[in-house]
């Protein structure tokens, strides 16, 4: 049976599994208790897959994840992130689309912005605009406050489960008929729900983009919908619906959260990476890292995946036989790519050119110019092809944020829809890796001829290398795809999302629970209440 040596030299109250964003809210948080906290990850830096990296000299590049928004304010305030360092950096406009027609649509937090730009396809569509964004705001006045909340279990004889489940009736039927919306909101495709409410493509296209970003789905794919909402939901500096880049980049964000917890006393240890969670009677009672070393803690709470957490680094035999089955049924299928160029100088762009940094290079730019474009994009994937038209969303924080380039160069990347994880016959090497980055080059040279001949150097990652290098199952960004059947009190697995697991002891604290993806702690503060809600009640002692 296993055990921990007793010759280890090091104890802890609890070990996380995993240094990325969650982690190490979840380190802060329980360090802030009083408890002896131990973070340790596999790579030679904290951050996960949110982090800064200085790829060239002068330029630093924030390698996955590029833009905040979903970050949530009482985390912020809670761990005192901005004495440590944190600095959001608003964008407006908040986005910018070209049409091969020379024609553009800028958005952004302006309202009379908006008006102007969606008046120039749509008088129609500016009225409706507003009423659109009002409505997912009164959505997201219910959505939102369930992000920092364990979800309820429908299932449960837990009296505190049926409170929370009422609590989430009354304030469901406060929607009124937009509780409607919300339902159909869950199940419907980003295409349906914008044809519902507009009639310019122009208008749509920039939208569905958010319903599809980091999903294996096209915009006609059910629950697409969802996906649009839930990266519509967060702010920044107080402000609703604005996204914003971190200053210096994303691994800021990380660091803030690592000083943080270090200053409660949290231990952060990077190049160790774990080998096994070791349990002793039905419960954990430490890790096993790679070399060997033994380190004991009555607390496990693991960031990573459930692929990864439960099948590599647990034997089979210590699990319930039907949750390991219910594991390895979470899809987590992927079509992202992120290539992250370096350039001599910005984008200069047919629709909207200028002498240097304008308008249309401080947001995100959307390259997709009709639906049909993005389906067909989506059409090739399922096929085992990388899109030979993709999807790009494109950024440059250094437009707005000039610590992260030398003077003059620029730092943009690619978010690329769609680039499957596995290639009908084929693999991504270094061939198929340039070609498929040369593609979205040219693509992007359409609408500016200029980044033919400005790119100085270039970093691509699939869904292979992401996976490779931040221990994500399928190159997938949310931990487990975020459809219906993988939210709330199904996430990650029906019966075990309060961020517990079937042994004692061993925690969830990764986007592969509720609320799911995108850079937002929720997951991590979740468990970390989770986890000393236990140890009031005793159920760990």
């Amino acid at each position: 049976m296993p055990h921990v040596n007793s010759g280890s030299s090091r104890k802890y109250d609890v070990i996380i599994i995993g240094g990325g964003h969650n982690g190490l809210v979840a380190a802060a948080y329980l360090a802030r208790a009083g408890l002896k906290v131990c973070v340790l990850e596999r790579r030679h830096m904290i951050g996960g897959a949110c982090i800064t990296e200085e790829v060239v000299p002068g330029f630093k590049v924030s390698t996955a994840a590029y833009v905040n928004s979903l970050f949530r304010p009482k985390i912020i305030r809670d761990l005192r992130l901005r004495e440590f360092g944190l600095e959001l950096l608003e964008r407006n406009p908040s986005s910018f689309t070209p049409f091969p027609d020379g024609r553009y649509l800028l958005l952004g937090p302006d309202g009379a912005l908006n008006q102007r730009e969606i008046s120039k396809f749509s008088e129609r569509d500016a009225a409706q605009f507003t009423r659109y964004e009002e409505t997912l705001n009164r959505i997201a006045s219910f959505v939102e406050p369930t992000l920092m909340r364990t979800p309820p279990d429908p299932l449960s004889r837990n009296p505190r489960d049926w409170l929370a489940l009422a609590r989430m009736a009354y304030d469901f039927r406060k929607l009124g008929q937009e509780a409607y919306g919300l339902i159909e909101m869950l199940s419907m495709s980003a295409w349906e729900l914008l044809d519902e409410w507009f009639e310019s493509e122009e208008l749509k296209v920039t939208l569905a983009t958010d319903g599809i970003i980091g999903t294996n789905g096209g915009p006609l794919t059910p629950g697409t919908a969802y996906v649009l909402f839930h990266h519509v939901m967060g702010e920044t500096n107080g402000v609703r619906g604005v996204w914003a880049y971190v200053k210096g980049g994303m691994g800021a964000l990380t660091s803030a959260l690592a000083q943080s917890a270090r200053s409660s006393g949290a231990v952060i240890t990077c190049n160790a990476p774990v080998a096994q969670i070791l349990v002793q009677n039905g419960r954990a009672c430490g890790v096993k890292l790679e070399n060997g070393e033994e380190i004991a803690s009555r607390i496990i709470i693991s960031n990573a995946d459930p692929n990864v957490t439960f099948l590599k680094l647990l034997k089979k035999a210590e699990l319930p036989s039907d949750f390991v089955k219910a594991v390895k049924h979470i899809d987590y299928s992927s079509g992202s790519a992120k290539i992250n160029v370096l350039l001599n100088e910005p984008p200069k762009f047919n629709a909207l050119p200028t002498e240097g940094v304008g308008l249309q290079h401080r947001g995100t730019i959307h390259i997709s110019p009709t639906l049909e474009y993005m389906e067909r994009a989506w059409e090739e994937s399922k096929n085992g092809a990388p899109s030979s038209n993709p999807i790009l969303e494109v950024t440059i924080p250094s437009a707005v944020d000039s610590t992260i380039a030398p003077p003059g160069k620029h730092i943009m990347g690619m978010f690329v829809q769609y680039a499957p994880y596995s290639l009908h016959n084929a693999t991504w090497d270094d061939s198929t890796k340039n070609a498929f980055a040369d593609r979205c080059l040219e693509i992007l040279a359409e609408y500016a001829p200029n980044v033919r001949n400005s790119v100085i150097q270039r970093q691509i990652l699939t869904p292979v290398d992401i996976e490779r290098e931040f221990a994500l199952t399928g190159g997938n960004i949310f931990q487990g795809a975020m459809h219906l059947n993988q939210l709330l009190f199904m996430r990650p697995v029906p019966g075990w999302a309060k961020y517990r697991t079937p042994i004692r002891g061993l925690y969830l604290c990764g986007a592969c629970t509720h609320p799911g993806g995108g850079v937002m702690g929720a997951c991590g503060h979740n468990a970390a209440l989770e986890v000393l809600r236990d140890l009031r009640s005793r159920i760990l002692s």
